[in-house]
């Protein structure tokens, strides 16, 4: 038997070839907020997707041997096997600006306080390498959190991490929002709340407080009530570390 030659037109190979499993893929599983998705061979970890025709957020998180693990950002109820999931070629990244003070948003950098949407140019990524030891600038300024007995047995200083631990109900938001409004009388100090699990009528009372006792414009509330997808409620404590930052 004669074997034919076969030709390959690379370019046309190419093209196909990277315009579909390079850049698409197809979910193969959904289970509790991640979506297992086949192709996508060109993806980068943390890199943002749109997933179905309801063009839903998410970022992939694991990258396997031949699938990718997508974290979704959303109720994936409409979601389905099969459905097409395209790549954004962008990191995951939080919108930043000085205008967000003053406002709540969500985990994905979102107005959700009712109020005119923020334009930005400027964005950081969520999943950013912390800086070394040595290259830090030392801690030598104090923060005065205004309660009494905390300031005088415990020195906390700006830049410094401080854990409040206790069981529920024993005040550790309450400490928290003095600290803010403590901050008023400086007003060199930025604070960001993220409100991680928690009802949305606790954290629009926080709001409310804080406006009301003007020590809101100085402060950003990353919210991730607790009646939002599990997935947004990982993300949040990111963002609010992305926009400190």
């Amino acid at each position: 038997m004669s074997q034919k030659k076969i030709n390959f037109n690379t370019n046309v190979l190419f093209s196909k070839v990277y315009g579909g499993i390079l850049d698409t893929g197809i979910i193969l599983s959904i289970k509790d907020g991640v979506a297992k998705v086949n192709g996508l061979l060109g993806v980068q970890s943390g890199e943002m997707v749109t997933i179905g025709l309801t063009k839903i957020k998410g970022m992939v998180l694991s990258l396997e041997f031949n699938s990718v693990s997508v974290v979704i950002f959303g109720s994936d109820i409409n979601l389905k096997q099969g459905d097409a999931v395209y790549r954004s070629f962008l990191i995951m990244s939080i919108p930043l600006s000085l205008s967000l003070f003053g406002r709540v948003v969500d985990a994905l950098g979102n107005i959700i306080d009712g109020g005119s949407p923020i334009k930005s140019v400027l964005k950081r990524k969520i999943d950013t390498k912390a800086i070394g030891i040595i290259p830090r600038q030392s801690v030598r300024e104090p923060m005065q959190t205004g309660i009494n007995c905390i300031d005088a047995i415990t020195p906390i200083g700006c830049g410094q991490r401080e854990l409040i631990i206790g069981d529920r109900q024993t005040g550790k938001t309450t400490i928290a929002v003095d600290t803010i409004l403590n901050q008023k009388k400086y007003g060199h100090l930025y604070c960001i709340y993220v409100a991680i699990g928690q009802k949305k009528s606790t954290v629009a009372q926080i709001v409310t407080f804080l406006k009301n006792a003007k020590a809101m414009k100085n402060v950003i509330i990353v919210s991730a009530t607790s009646s939002e997808p599990a997935t947004l409620q990982f993300l949040a404590p990111y963002s609010g570390c992305a926009l400190g930052e």
